[in-house]
């Protein structure tokens, strides 16, 4: 078996984990994009060329807010500029002659769990490895959005309701194990949160669309975060 076959293979299994977490928070998000008054196949054709759930889980509330398109167009760039610093990391992990087209292709698949997983993959990292990820973890979140979003029809209201609040689950699992150990994250999420209650009890502030919330406490709070707390380099620490 050639080299290539064996990266797919590994991709794929790696694949695995990431497919059955997506599957779960995806089939929450065809619920709420069926609630939305997104229909099926809008929730699935959203699902399979966005892969964001941050930016999709957001894009509903847009939605149904009736927001116009640049407010779309600005909170899209601002959940998602994360990706762009994750995709020029994994360049790094490529052979300097990998052409164009895979870079083009493995950049439609990066997401935080694919990137965490190849980021860790020792070694230069083969676009057949991750074309075996992308390939059975985007089917899991694509699927479950569309199960999620046909489900929405004739599940009880009370599991809907359960549901829904399986996604804040996800989002707690994601923030807290990293927030442990670190007080400068810790304090953070705790600042976005207490920004996040005075946006909506202000009288003012409450008036601002969702989008626009998102946009204006990411760049306070990250901006903030980033010019006071700044992330040391590998280099510098060492020469410490």
């Amino acid at each position: 078996m050639n080299t290539n076959a064996i990266q797919w293979r590994n991709g794929l299994k790696d694949g695995i984990p990431i497919c059955l977490g997506y599957f779960a928070v995806s089939f929450t998000f065809g619920i709420m994009a069926s609630g939305a008054g997104l229909s099926p196949w809008q929730a699935v054709i959203m699902s399979f060329t966005n892969l964001t759930s941050a930016g999709q889980f957001a894009a509903l509330g847009i939605i149904a807010a009736k927001a116009p398109f640049m407010e779309m167009a600005v909170a899209q760039f601002i959940i998602n500029l994360r990706y762009c610093l994750m995709s020029c990391s994994l360049s790094q992990k490529l052979d300097e002659k990998t052409p164009f087209f895979h870079r083009f292709l493995i950049g439609y698949g990066v997401t935080d769990e694919i990137f965490g997983v190849s980021v860790c993959r020792p070694g230069r990292l083969s676009p057949f490895f991750s074309y075996g990820l992308i390939a059975v973890a985007v089917p899991g979140w694509t699927l479950g959005t569309l199960l999620g979003a046909v489900s929405g029809d004739f599940l009880p209201p009370r599991i809907l309701s359960a549901l829904n609040v399986a996604l804040y689950g996800m989002f707690l699992a994601v923030i807290i194990p990293p927030a442990k150990g670190n007080r400068t994250l810790s304090g953070v999420i705790v600042v976005s949160m207490v920004c996040s209650l005075i946006f909506a009890a202000t009288p003012i502030l409450n008036t601002i669309s969702s989008g626009f919330k998102i946009i204006i406490l990411t760049l306070l709070i990250a901006g903030a975060a980033a010019y006071l707390f700044p992330v040391k380099e590998t280099g510098e620490e060492q020469h410490e």
